[in-house]
């Protein structure tokens, strides 16, 4: 009875675990609401390798069929198809599409990405300000030149210390009017490290005082 009990928790905790996974599925912007643009996971299995590709758009993700039109200083929004259960920080990053190439032929390498937004934690009590929201939301900088490009969300589980999970998607746009901005580019993978102590925190014991969050800082344009 005692191993029938056993079992029953850890199929329970293994349930529920799975069941607080997520995906960014839609992409809405300039009124226009898509799946189609959006290179969609295979499942809802977190990315855990920092190191690995799939840290870029996800591993081995759909193709997308569609690259939406996207007006610099305008809003986008990436929607989950559940909510963001498990704590921890997220943020949008912008991918330049290299010269040559187009957001569906592009896979995501080399240093021609930026952060464009990002959420965090706040304190008294200590809780990251994405938890239970379904969607993330922010502005293209004014001043991002146009082009074609790659939108990418990320949420980062830290419920397990040490072991970070990832959610992430892409989405293919083309943002139209933009400016001469130039912010500086980093590569993901490569972006952030195992180390990085807003990855490797444990956000239960001791409860944390301040965070930063992983990668580079946001360009606001």
């Amino acid at each position: 009875m005692k191993l029938i009990t056993q079992l029953s928790l850890l199929f329970a905790l293994a349930v529920s675990q799975a069941s607080a996974h997520y995906i960014f599925t839609t992409v809405i912007a300039g009124g226009l609401q898509s799946n189609a643009a959006v290179r969609q996971p295979l499942n809802n299995t977190p990315v855990e390798a920092v190191t690995s590709g799939a840290m870029t758009c996800n591993n081995s993700p759909r193709t997308a069929s569609d690259t939406i039109p996207v007006a610099a200083g305008s809003t986008v929004t990436f929607k989950l198809d559940n909510t963001m259960y498990h704590q921890g920080p997220a943020a949008v990053y912008l991918g330049q599409v290299p010269g040559g190439q187009t957001a569906a032929s592009w896979n995501g390498g080399g240093s021609n990405w930026f952060k464009i937004a990002e959420w965090g934690a706040q304190f008294n009590p200590f809780k990251f300000v994405t938890e239970g929201q379904s969607q993330l939301s922010t502005t293209i900088p004014s001043s991002t030149p146009a082009g074609e490009y790659l939108l990418r969300a990320e949420h980062i589980g830290l419920h397990v210390a040490g072991k970070p999970q990832y959610y992430i998607s892409c989405a293919q746009i083309r943002i139209t009017g933009g400016g001469g901005g130039n912010p500086a580019k980093v590569s993901i993978p490569g972006y952030v490290s195992a180390s990085d102590p807003g990855l490797s925190v444990n956000i239960y014991n001791p409860v944390p005082t301040s965070y930063t969050i992983p990668g580079p800082r946001p360009w606001r344009g």
